[in-house]
């Protein structure tokens, strides 16, 4: 095979059937006939001598081989797209697709207003927007952006700070009517707590960072589940900011161990190296930094006084 014969729209045509897991959506995607975009994937195989996709009745997927493929050549097809925008003088044009990732509940409390608001802003932007709380490969699903928090572990990816993420210990008053308040993180060995997945309870105490053992009554992988449950009275739960402030304000749930700093975080926009060149892809990011930070809206106002 000469390789200065592989077309590019083949290329792409097997990206995207990859990243939607359909020929359909593919070819609605790239505004072609499915059997069209069906034939360019089989040409890119026969040329590459290699099956790249596994067909069945609910979609496509790539084989092992094909996902090493994906990886890099979604890349270089990045890569080039943003070498197009400068050649044509587009660098200053927000158009085109963003597909982004975002964890659940950020998303639906924070995220989708914001990116009403720039999409309105921005009308030749096309999002498509994933929510969920696992850590994707932003390469193999196709992603310009990830919205994520706490600690990033893919150093092959460029990592821009948003804002602080907090974390505060709460609990409802007729909670704490019942059970008492804990004084000191060591009184939680006597309290009900609502457990965030396997979350681990450290607080400064001295100069001194301490893990603090619990026996969780419940525990979810939602905290919003987490602080209905809260709310209703069931124990104490710890959960960020962005989830507990607008409870904290209006008194549904109360702060405590005020006393004892937890472990801060943040929140911070990841993207592949190819896709942080492009005008689109900065642009959201810049809104995202401008709209959440340097400090974010949900923090309670005493929790902002206390940094």
């Amino acid at each position: 095979m000469e390789r200065s014969s592989t077309d590019l729209v083949d290329v792409l045509a097997f990206v995207r059937v990859a990243e939607t897991g359909s020929f359909a959506r593919a070819a609605e995607r790239m505004g072609l006939s499915k059997p069209v975009l069906s034939r360019r994937v089989a040409r890119l195989e026969q040329q590459l001598g290699a099956r790249l996709l596994t067909r069945t009745a609910r979609g496509a997927q790539p084989t092992d081989i094909g996902s090493a493929y994906h990886a890099r050549a979604a890349n270089i097809l990045a890569e080039l797209e943003a070498a197009e925008e400068v050649v044509a003088e587009a660098v200053t044009q927000v158009a085109g697709p963003i597909r982004l990732t975002a964890p659940l509940s950020f998303g639906i409390r924070h995220l989708a207003e914001a990116l009403s608001e720039f999409a309105a802003t921005h009308p030749k932007v096309e999002l498509d927007i994933v929510l969920e709380d696992r850590t994707v490969d932003l390469a193999e699903g196709g992603y310009d952006l990830a919205v994520r928090i706490g600690q990033l572990r893919d150093s092959a990816l460029i990592a821009r700070r948003i804002a602080p993420m907090r974390r505060a210990v709460v609990a409802s008053a007729d909670y704490l009517a019942r059970r008492g308040r804990p004084e000191t993180p060591a009184d939680l060995a006597g309290h009900d707590v609502l457990l965030y997945a396997y979350d681990q309870w450290r607080f400064r105490m001295g100069g001194d960072w301490e893990t603090v053992r619990v026996s969780p009554v419940m525990r979810s992988n939602n905290g919003d589940m987490l602080l209905a449950a809260a709310a209703a009275g069931l124990g104490v739960t710890m959960l960020p900011t962005f989830i507990s402030g607008p409870a904290l304000e209006a008194g549904t749930v109360e702060p405590l161990l005020l006393d004892y700093p937890l472990e801060e975080g943040a929140l911070h926009a990841v993207m592949p190296p190819g896709r942080a060149t492009t005008a689109r892809v900065r642009a959201l990011v810049d809104f995202l930094v401008t709209r959440f930070g340097p400090e974010p809206s949900w923090d309670p106002c005493w929790e902002a006084q206390r940094r």
